[in-house]
Order: structure tokens, then sequence, then C-alpha cells
């Protein structure tokens, strides 16, 4: 296996691992709900408190990767994972699972940002929207773990085993993770990266913000990834079992086709993007659909079941965007900062994604039950309206002129 298979592989894994954690909360959300308490709410507060805890340390990861680099920065954090899966396992109440679920998400903090970092390095321009869309297709074998598989694994072992089996799963990752891994190719000089004192990255780090271009692709970052992800990792679940009555094993079932249409998307992306030579007249009209998906949601919750699943797996299908925005921010920023520039781009991904499970949990709880689907599905076509509107003032990236 040649270094940059394994390196890819490894990418893959890791990025694997942190899908997994994160949407390993609807399929048995339910089960959390009466073993820990607080119902539905618990579930938005859970997955806010992952994306929280990314969120609050963007801004460092980023500085270790242009610093440390990806292998060493994604090495040092896998202890973090590790000791907030099994608290996950061992909680006894709702406050240790949030604070499990935090630990849980700074320790996957730097794992898709480094695939960002590493396929800059060893891939470039139009090959980039390709290597990203790889990676992050086939890292959805996390996502598809956390539907039907950890549904098994939760009634083989309880959800509290099945939730420590992953943490020992990415101990084992982050092993091979320093074996595989390689910050740059072996066949071409690793980029100039000047020695920076704090000041100095901080430095960087101003220039990172001021970067032209930027705040349209942050509008549409801030929501593009969030809504879909909030429906997948979070309400699929409960609104299937609610709205349609489907056990944990059913549940499960929809939600590998969800992942798998996602992935689908995400193969199919990249070399679309390079026949039509254009990033934001990609995504706009991908992202447009995904409005309408989720309004056509609010409109008929109570929808048949299998034009309610339809409407679930297309969601995912044409969600494929996000991948074409990372691509198109990481076009604004020279290679020293990629990765400052790449986990800016990010801390938008982020804060929707911390903030869109917590405003639909909230929203969930101001209305009456026989309008909660209505208004939470409502809520995130609204949000995913206004990304659209301003990432509309952005400036196009072709990827054939983009900057390698």
């Amino acid at each position: 296996m040649s270094t940059a298979t394994r390196m890819l592989l490894a990418l893959v894994l890791m990025t694997a691992a942190s899908q997994y954690h994160r949407a390993a909360l609807g399929v048995v959300g339910p089960e959390l709900a009466r073993d820990l308490g607080q119902g539905n709410a618990l579930l938005g507060g859970a997955n806010a408190a992952f994306f929280l805890a990314l969120l609050l340390v963007q801004v460092p990861v980023g500085l270790a990767l242009d610093s440390l680099g990806p292998r060493r920065t994604v090495a040092w954090l896998v202890p973090l994972a590790l000791l907030g899966a099994v608290g996950q396992a061992l909680a006894p109440d709702t406050g240790w699972f949030l604070v499990a679920r935090f630990l849980l998400g700074l320790g996957c903090a730097a794992s898709f940002m480094s695939s960002v970092v590493l396929c800059s390095r060893w891939f470039g321009g139009a090959a980039l929207t390709s290597a990203l869309s790889k990676v992050f297709a086939l890292s959805q074998l996390g996502i598809l773990l956390a539907g039907a598989p950890f549904a098994a694994a939760a009634e083989w072992l309880s959800w509290r085993g099945a939730y420590a089996l992953g943490g020992v799963v990415t101990l084992a990752l982050g092993v091979l993770w320093l074996g595989w891994v390689r910050d740059d190719p072996p066949d071409r000089p690793a980029p100039n990266r000047p020695a920076e004192g704090l000041g100095a990255a901080l430095l960087g780090q101003l220039t990172v913000w001021r970067t032209p271009g930027l705040l349209p692709v942050l509008c549409m970052h801030l929501v593009g990834y969030a809504g879909m992800a909030t429906v997948l990792a979070v309400w699929a679940g409960p609104y299937l079992a609610e709205v349609h009555g489907l056990a944990p094993g059913p549940r499960g079932v929809v939600l590998l086709c969800m992942g798998l249409a996602l992935s689908a998307g995400l193969f199919a992306v990249g070399p679309l993007e390079r026949r039509l030579n254009t990033r934001k007249w990609l995504v706009v009209p991908l992202a447009s659909s995904v409005a309408l998906v989720l309004a056509a949601l609010a409109l008929w919750p109570e929808a048949p079941l299998w034009l309610a699943v339809g409407l679930l797996v297309l969601l995912c299908l044409l969600n494929a965007f996000p991948v074409v925005v990372v691509a198109h921010g990481r076009s604004l920023f020279p290679d020293h900062l990629v990765g400052r520039g790449a986990t800016t781009v990010n801390l938008a991904q982020t804060l929707g994604s911390a903030a869109l499970p917590a405003l639909t949990g909230w929203v969930l709880g101001l209305v009456a039950p026989v309008q909660a689907w209505p208004a939470v599905f409502g809520t995130l076509a609204a949000a995913l309206a206004l990304g659209i509107l301003g990432y509309l003032f952005s400036r196009d990236a072709p990827p054939r002129v983009a900057k390698a």
C-alpha cells in the first residue's frame, strides 16, 4: 500500500470516528431520554455540547495544524475522545452525559480539518474537492455505523456498552493514525512555514478574518451542513418514532439509507464541480433544493411513511454541497495559513451545528405537540434560505483557476 493510500485511509477512518460519535444519538434517542431524563431536549443539548466544544477550540486547532502539523495535533486529541466516549457509557444523569459529549467534541475537534489541510498539501486546485469528497463520502461509514449497527450493538450490549466499544475503537484508530499519516508528500518539499511566535500566530489569524470574500462563504457554511446534520443526528430518529411508530431497528435502517445517500451525493459532487467549473453555482441550486425538501417536511410532517423516508433520504443525497463550500473557502488562503483558514471557515459550520439543534429544541418546547415537527423542519428551512441569501454575495472560485 502506498504512502498516499495509507494517509487517505487514515483520514477516512479518523473522520469516520468523528462522524460516528456525532451521530450516535438519534437512533437511541428515546432510550437515552428515558434513562437519563429531560425528554427530547436532552438530544438537542447533547448534540449542542459536542459542537460547542468544536467551536471553542477551532482557533487553537488551526494554530496547531499550521505549526505542529495534522499528525501530532490529531494524535494529542485522541485521549480526550476516549475519555468522552467512556464518560457517555458511564453517565448516571444528564449533566454527566453532557460533559462527556463536550469532552468527545474536544477529542474530535481536528479530525475533519486535518483532512482539509492534508488534502490541500497532497492535492490541489481542481483535485482538492474530489479528494475531500472521497474522504468525506467514505467517512460516512461512521454515520452508517451510528444507524442500524449501533442500534444492534445497543440491543446486545445496551447503549452504554455500545458507547464504550466506540471509545476503544477510537483509541485503536489513534494508534493507526500515528503510523500512517505524514504531513507532507515525500516527493515534494514542504511549504514554507515561517517560524511564528504567539503574536505572529495571532496576527496571521487576524489576516484570515480580514480575507476578502470570507463572509459570504461563512454565511453558507453556518447552515449548509448543520441543517442536514441536525435532522440526521438529532431529529430523524424521534420523528420516525413519534409520527410513524418505528422501533430502533427500523429507525436505524432509515438512518443507514440516509447516510448512504449522503455518500452517493459526495462521490458525485467532485466530478460535477470539475465538469461545470464553478463552485458558487453548484452550491446555490443544491442548497435551494435541500431547503425545498425541508419545507415539504414542514408542510406535511404526517406524510405516508414511504414519502417521509424518501424526503429524508433525498435531503441527504442533495446535501453534498458543503464540501464544495470548504473548497471555496480554502481557495481564499495562502498555503502557510491553510490550517487557520480552514478552521476559521469551519467555525461557521461548528457554530451552526451547535446552534441549530439547540434552536430547534427550544422551538419544540414553545409550540403545541401538533405543531412540533412543522416547527422543527420549518426552522431549518428558513435558516438555510438565509444562508443561501448571504452566499449569493460571494465571488465564484472556479476550480480550474482557484489557488492550489
